[in-house]
Formats: structure tokens, sequence, C-alpha cells
């Protein structure tokens, strides 16, 4: 049985910084993208950011590029989300994803349950 299973999250101060984490286990997905959404209360769930599966070609959301970093470890099965200078707008859910493919495509398979970062100003 597949699982994504999220941490990292918690409450920080505007201008600071989170790391999250994303385990898979059930099975490897070494050649599939990874990506990282978000949902804010009362809000639709959105994209943050797709890695590829070599890690080395990444798509960032326009309000996150330049502060998040999106990376990944093959051996551990694992992607990450570097967040720097966050934002109260950052405030959310936030879940990682299995891509359908190689490379970004927009399409996803797995998701996980999610960890809750919070931005106060």
């Amino acid at each position: 049985q597949v699982q994504l299973v999220e941490s990292g999250g918690g409450v920080v101060q505007a201008g600071g910084s989170l790391r999250l984490s994303c385990v898979a286990s059930g099975r490897t997905f070494n050649d599939h993208a990874l990506a990282w959404f978000r949902q804010a209360p009362g809000k639709e769930r959105e994209f943050v950011a797709d890695i590829a599966w070599s890690g080395d070609s990444w798509y960032y959301a326009e309000s996150v590029k330049g502060r998040f970093t999106i990376s990944r470890d093959n051996a551990k099965n694992t992607v990450y989300l570097e967040m720097n200078n966050l934002k109260p707008e950052d405030t959310g859910i936030y879940y990682c994803a299995v891509d359908k493919a190689t490379y970004y495509s927009g399409e996803y398979l797995y998701w996980g349950q999610g960890t809750q970062v919070t931005v106060s100003s």
C-alpha cells in the first residue's frame, strides 16, 4: 500500500523558514516527478512546486519563486520543500503528491495527508 507522509510543518513568524519533508513508502518513485501543493482556509488546493525524477528540473508557482526550493533524495524516497522568507499568505495545509510522469505533467497518482503551516504576521 502506497503512503506519503509529510512532516515539518508548524507555526513561524513572517520572514521565517521551514523545511517540509515527505517520505513515500510502499514502492519507490524514482521514475516519477514529485510535487508540493497547498490549501489555504476557504480556498482551493493550489500547485506550489514540482521536481523531475532526476532532480535536475523544477517548476514553481510564481507566488513562491525565489523563496521556496524543492529537492529530492531518491535513495530515501523523500521530497523536500525548503521555505524561506515566509509570508502570512503562505499559511495552509501542504501536501506532497506523485506525478504520473517523469517530468511535470499536471496529473497526480498519490497524495499525502498534509502538514499544517501557519505564518503569523
